[in-house]
């Protein structure tokens, strides 16, 4: 997938990281466009699809996410360092945080998704894969993981990425929202980061660099 077409959490990655990080995953995203018929290389890819569908079905109910994080290693032992990791920050805050004191709640089978175009810049921001649940009071909560090890999600990136959210998630309040740095084991809400009104610009200044950069190795590939 084209950085002109890109996932929310790859974008948020892009923004935060170091030169010398930002420029290499910049160029896996140039030679894999080069290659065509190859799928996006997002930050975790195949890696993260699997976790993340193992932590929505602990969600759930229909399984238990430390027993399948061990099925998981040992079928792949590439997973031995970070899918524990991705685990235990996972579970610390869906056991410590989300869970509303054991009220009720109803897991969303449906993943929600969307996207929206910046015009400006001829480009496309999907915000996919939410896990998405109604508590107790009749509200939702749409949960957006942010998988990367590095950089950290700093307060600004969680507050770029509530917008793009209500960009692409019309069906949700602002207040309905989150963002996990499952790594880490963070969670951003709305209420503790506000929107501040210059999250358009802010979000469309960054976005014009990487696309920049992204155009600047590309012609230098010729």
């Amino acid at each position: 997938m084209s950085i002109e077409k890109i996932h929310l959490r790859k974008l948020l990655r892009l923004f935060y990281a170091k030169p010398n990080i930002q420029r290499r995953i910049l160029l896996e995203d140039v030679r894999t466009e080069e290659k065509k018929d190859l799928e996006e290389q997002d930050s975790g890819g195949d890696f993260h699809g699997p976790f993340w569908a193992d932590a929505k079905n602990h969600v759930a109910g229909t399984l238990d996410l430390r027993e399948q994080t061990k099925i998981r290693v040992a079928s792949n032992k590439t997973r031995q360092r970070l899918y524990p990791l991705l685990t235990n920050g996972f579970l610390s805050v869906w056991e410590g945080k989300i869970r509303w004191r054991n009220e009720k709640f109803e897991f969303n089978p449906k993943t929600a998704k969307g996207q929206f175009s910046l015009d400006e810049l001829g480009a496309i921001v999907k915000v996919e894969n939410i896990l998405a649940v109604k508590i107790w009071d009749g509200t939702g909560r749409a949960i957006y993981p942010y998988f990367a090890e590095n950089p950290v999600l700093p307060i600004e990136g969680a507050r770029l990425g509530f917008w793009a959210m209500q960009e692409a998630l019309m069906e949700f309040g602002i207040d309905d929202f989150r963002i996990l740095d499952v790594l880490r084991g963070a969670y951003f809400r709305p209420v503790d980061i506000p929107l501040q009104g210059n999250e358009r610009v802010l979000f469309i200044q960054k976005y014009r660099a990487i696309l920049t950069e992204w155009k600047k190795i590309r012609d230098e590939r010729g």
